[in-house]
């Protein structure tokens, strides 16, 4: 589809799903994605493989690593939430029934951002260490 706006020509991607869509999903929300699956079957599923923590948190450092660079704000904003998380959902186990597996699935996810806290982390130190010009 061609839309001509102020004498100028510009394409817009259709999708049959969505009429105007404008945007393609970016490697660190798939990302985010695989973790939350990855937390439901951490907490649904925890005897069906036994490093699951393991792989939360490389999932977490991968997204970290693929993930556009932090501004500090944000990197805050994600080390509150690793830490808080866990606190918060704790609270979730009053919950007849789904409680404590709401409970895990925060918790879990807790270790992805972690995972992506701790590469922020990595990078900060790095730019702390190398020369302003590298």
């Amino acid at each position: 589809m061609v839309t001509v706006l102020d004498e100028s020509i510009h394409l817009v991607r259709i999708d049959n799903n969505n009429k105007h869509k404008g945007s393609i999903m970016k490697s660190d929300q798939i990302l985010m994605i695989v973790g939350l699956l990855a937390a439901i079957g951490a907490t649904l599923a925890p005897d069906a493989m036994a490093y699951w923590g393991l792989a939360l948190l490389l999932i977490g450092l991968v997204s970290g690593f693929m993930g556009d660079a932090l501004d500090q704000g944000a990197r805050v904003a994600m080390m509150v939430a690793a830490v808080t998380l866990p606190a918060i959902a704790n609270g979730l186990d009053t919950i007849p029934g789904v409680g404590a597996q709401l409970n895990g699935i925060i918790d879990n996810m807790a270790l992805v951002i972690g995972g992506v806290v701790i590469w922020n982390f990595i990078l900060v130190v790095k730019d702390g260490v190398m020369p302003a010009g590298d």
